[in-house]
């Protein structure tokens, strides 16, 4: 029997050994298992080319720069758009926000306009019009990535295969390509299309899948001249990190809209942090070594990189450090601080985040404590998220406090910080040993998460199922499953649970927040109904079933089976200290149900 494993809180629990029979818990969003490539749009009777690019007619967007935005992008989001595809046209504006100076705002009656809707597939014109353009986010296309590629086709951005020297890096198999779909392999000199003086890029997301546009299912229609990239062209997991550099250089940006501070502590200056001369004792700036190893370049470089530390095992009780970030200058009053911490010592230690703000003088010194960690029996590196709400200058601040040194065998470390104009993920759940796991699952392993809370309220899980049934030329995936749990404030929620959208990602843990590649997908609630007639997203003691482990009842879970390739999660820090990190949203989004504005004509 396999054993069902439920991590709560980084600590791993084993449950009662058997072996669970996926099929009549699990349901895939896409009904055949696979969310068909969705930017190729076969069978589409709009005027595309390359699959996904939509031709004005008599106007094309060159190099010219008279095609390119002014921010911020006024939109629309048409009133026929799936609710779920609305949430993730938002998503996708806040990956440009946070890697990029690109903004968006609501139409109110501009010339030049982005309006989203629901046509027949996933396309957009390349470049600003100039006179308002359609978006289409079709059936398959509610997909942060996939709105992350359509919004850079209307940013100006081709098709990476589409470069003059593309056949230096790809071979194109034209004899393989179905009749009449040709032209969606063309290439243009670089009078036409610009790539910004960069170097060909495998893993951007505006790349073709090797069976883009085949006649023979088994067949590719593009390989690739470095065998080792065959697998990772066409990827749909975020902005690579050329396709940063290249949105950054095409509009000049200076730096991202809503990202206010990282810091992996890599270089001696620790990123402009201070310390109070009148502290104690002081937080050190520490080299990764076999007894404490740095989170930043954990598993790739030994006895490298670098962490701050403050020692609990000498001195006196209660002594205590503080490490001040650089003054800072928000633009919202919504802050997400998101780092990675261990405390080895004792159990009275204590890790203390304070935010110094403005005291309306102009000066940064009142105090105010957000929130206190304490050691525990794990002392591995585990994440966390502190939500700020600062809308002045100010620092924030992390103060370690020394228990009893008696009791201490270690003390605290923090690393890779970064500080985001973003709300922080509702949930984080971090499942050890996934590699392991992957290793000795077979298609009945399953993984369920401890019950979370939304902020409305309602409870909630996450299945994870390390080997799904899905395979393709890759190889294996890792499922991931969405349900609702009952919970203590189920009395006075709304049942059914509709309109709220899901969204779980499996976190790349790059230390550098603008180069992550995560993995994300979204669901949205509605009124579908179980094989027997009942509500999917009613009450789960009314519909779900009862759970020891979390002395719960959890409703039927919804996801995909395809979630994230074995070989995305090898090849990149996903699971960095072989830790799989999956953050997890729902959050009530009925406010955009009704979204469309009427548009105004031009004088």
């Amino acid at each position: 029997m396999m054993e069902r494993v439920l991590l709560l809180l980084g600590l791993v629990v084993l449950h009662t050994s058997y072996t669970i029979p996926i099929s009549p818990e699990v349901h895939e969003v896409y009904e055949n298992g696979e969310d068909e490539n969705p930017i190729l749009n076969l069978g589409s009777d709009a005027d595309l080319f390359e699959g996904d690019i939509l031709i004005p007619k008599g106007r094309n967007a060159l190099i010219d720069r008279r095609y390119r935005w002014k921010f911020p992008i006024p939109y629309i989001l048409g009133d026929d758009l799936d609710l779920n595809a609305k949430g993730c046209v938002h998503q996708a504006f806040e990956m440009y926000r946070l890697k990029s100076c690109v903004d968006f705002k609501p139409y109110e009656g501009e010339k030049t306009y982005i309006k989203f809707e629901k046509k027949g597939g996933c396309f957009s014109s390349v470049g600003d019009q100039q006179t308002g353009q359609i978006l289409s986010l079709g059936p398959g296309c509610d997909h942060k990535a996939v709105v992350e590629h359509e919004l850079l086709h209307a940013l100006g951005f081709y098709h990476e295969q589409s470069r003059m020297d593309r056949d230096d890096y790809v071979n194109i198999w034209l004899d393989q390509v179905t009749p009449g779909l040709q032209h969606n392999f063309n290439k243009y000199n670089d009078d036409f299309i610009t790539d910004q003086n960069t170097a060909y890029d495998y893993e951007s997301v505006m790349h073709y899948r090797p069976f883009s546009f085949n006649k023979n299912e088994s067949i590719p229609t593009i390989t690739t001249k470095i065998p080792e990239f065959y697998n990772i062209i066409g990827q749909y997991l975020d902005f690579s990190k050329m396709d940063t550099l290249r949105l950054n250089r095409m509009y000049n940006c200076s730096g991202p809209l809503t990202l206010l501070d990282q810091c992996a502590f890599e270089y001696a200056s620790i990123c402009g942090m201070i310390q109070a001369s009148s502290d104690d004792v002081k937080w050190v700036h520490t080299q990764s070594s076999a007894v404490a190893l740095d989170h930043t370049l954990l598993g790739q470089c030994r006895d490298a990189g670098y962490f701050m530390h403050f020692n609990t095992m000498t001195g006196e009780p209660q002594e205590s450090a503080m490490l001040e970030s650089r003054i800072l200058y928000p633009k919202r009053k919504l802050q997400c601080l998101q780092f990675f911490y261990k405390m080895t010592g004792g159990p009275a230690d204590r890790l203390v985040i304070w935010v110094r703000t403005d005291d309306g003088t102009d000066t940064v010194r009142t105090m105010k404590k957000i929130r206190t960690f304490y050691a525990d029996a794990d002392h591995t590196w585990k994440i966390t998220h502190v939500q700020l709400e600062v809308g002045v200058k100010f620092r924030y601040a992390f103060q370690a406090v020394r228990g009893d040194p008696s009791t201490s065998t270690g003390g605290i470390y923090i690393d890779d910080i970064s500080l985001t104009e973003m709300r922080c993920p509702n949930a984080a759940w971090r499942i050890q040993n996934f590699s392991k796991i992957m290793e000795t699952a077979d298609t009945n392993t399953v993984i369920d998460s401890p019950r979370f809370y939304s902020p409305e309220g309602y409870g909630y899980g996450v299945r994870v199922i390390p080997l799904s049934s899905y395979t393709d030329y890759t190889g294996n995936y890792t499922g991931l499953y969405f349900h609702l749990a009952s919970g203590e404030n189920d009395v006075v929620m709304q049942w059914p649970a509709v309109n709220r959208q899901a969204t779980l990602v499996v976190m790349d843990q790059d230390p550098d927040i603008k180069l992550r590649m995560s993995s994300a997908r979204s669901l949205t609630t509605d009124m579908r109904t179980t094989s027997d007639g009942k509500l999917l997203w009613d009450n789960p003691s009314k519909v779900g079933k009862y759970e020891p482990s979390c002395d719960c009842y959890r409703g039927q879970s919804w996801g995909w089976r395809n979630f994230i390739k074995h070989f995305d999660l090898r090849r990149r820090n996903y699971l960095k200290n072989d830790d799989l990190i999956v953050f997890v949203d729902f959050e009530d989004i009925t406010s955009l149900i009704y979204t469309e504005v009427p548009i105004k004509p031009v004088e």
